[in-house]
């Protein structure tokens, strides 16, 4: 029963990537795909290759700080092979947070359970969002009229949410009539563990939460621009991350077509080439994919040293 309905979803999200980019490409004129991609500069795509394989290795380091303060230990070549195989999966199944799963049986595999484990790859998740919505405040703050108004209002509307979400969680722990409700344990418990994670080496956590997603949208800035869309860092700053954060919603596979969407319809606003824009979104969905096949080396010899 459960294989079935792993399927159906597969099948929907399947159905549903190959929708929205159907109606995508059928808004832009397909005659200009080739002439796009015939003038990209590969010196660019090479940088943005670079700066995104550098930002997962410090996701990778972030993540076992956070897995030290929260007591689990393990060294960093563990959490760096766990996190590249953990973002492979997260290209290959149908959501953009399946790889979590891999990550919690990685952990909970020396000794810990799951339900442990789990509470920290979401604590994980939790600083990673607060990090990557900064540069799009940060944009706004340097440049209060980069986007028109019906994109402004938005995305300063998805902002103060999100900050607010992020002080919610962190103080909810304060509450202890949360810890008496089974059913909101769950906040008052990953509450604890966010404050448990900045207990120690707060400033180096900081800092990699920001340098990650600084590397990811240079990445994507380099290939922007070897498509021809030479737009300001903070255009991107501005744009990029908002279209990120949707891709977690689980009704795609990895996120694709809902990721092409959005930068799509925000880039047209401010004029764009739409096209340029699609093949910009597209390629940086390669390049996480190339970026991820260190994982799943890492995995195949996993399996390969089980078999033995």
């Amino acid at each position: 029963m459960t294989y079935n309905n792993n399927l159906i979803k597969f099948l929907l999200r399947a159905i549903i990537t190959i929708a929205i980019l159907t109606l995508i490409v059928r808004s832009i004129d397909t005659a200009q795909v080739w002439n796009v991609l015939k003038q990209t500069r590969l010196d660019f795509l090479a940088v943005a290759l670079f700066l995104q394989f550098g930002s997962t290795a410090v996701s990778a380091y972030r993540w076992q700080m956070i897995m030290h303060n929260l007591n689990f230990g393990q060294t960093f070549t563990f959490y760096r092979r766990s996190y590249f195989k953990g973002m492979f999966f997260n290209q290959g199944l149908p959501t953009s947070i399946g790889g979590d799963a891999i990550k919690v049986l990685d952990v909970a595999s020396h000794g810990f359970r799951k339900r442990d484990a789990l509470y920290g790859v979401m604590v994980d998740r939790i600083v990673g969002l607060g990090a990557l919505m900064s540069l799009t405040l940060i944009a706004y703050l340097v440049s209060p009229n980069l986007l028109p108004v019906q994109v402004h209002r938005p995305i300063l509307l998805l902002i103060a949410t999100s900050s607010a979400g992020f002080v919610a969680i962190f103080f909810l722990s304060h509450l202890k009539w949360l810890e008496r409700n089974p059913k909101l344990e769950i906040l008052s418990i990953t509450s604890t563990r966010l404050r448990q994670a900045f207990a120690s080496h707060r400033f180096q956590i900081i800092m990699a939460s920001l340098i990650i997603p600084l590397l990811a949208m240079l990445g994507f800035f380099a290939t922007g621009w070897a498509l021809g869309l030479r737009y300001s860092l903070m255009t991107y700053f501005a744009i990029v991350p908002p279209a990120i954060v949707l891709t977690i919603i689980p009704i795609s596979i990895a996120g694709w077509g809902v990721r092409e969407g959005a930068l799509v319809g925000l880039f047209s606003l401010i004029g764009a080439n739409k096209t340029a824009v699609l093949m910009m979104s597209m390629l940086y969905g390669l390049t996480l994919i190339v970026v991820s096949l260190p994982g799943l080396v890492t995995y195949l010899k996993g399996r390969q040293h089980k078999s033995t």
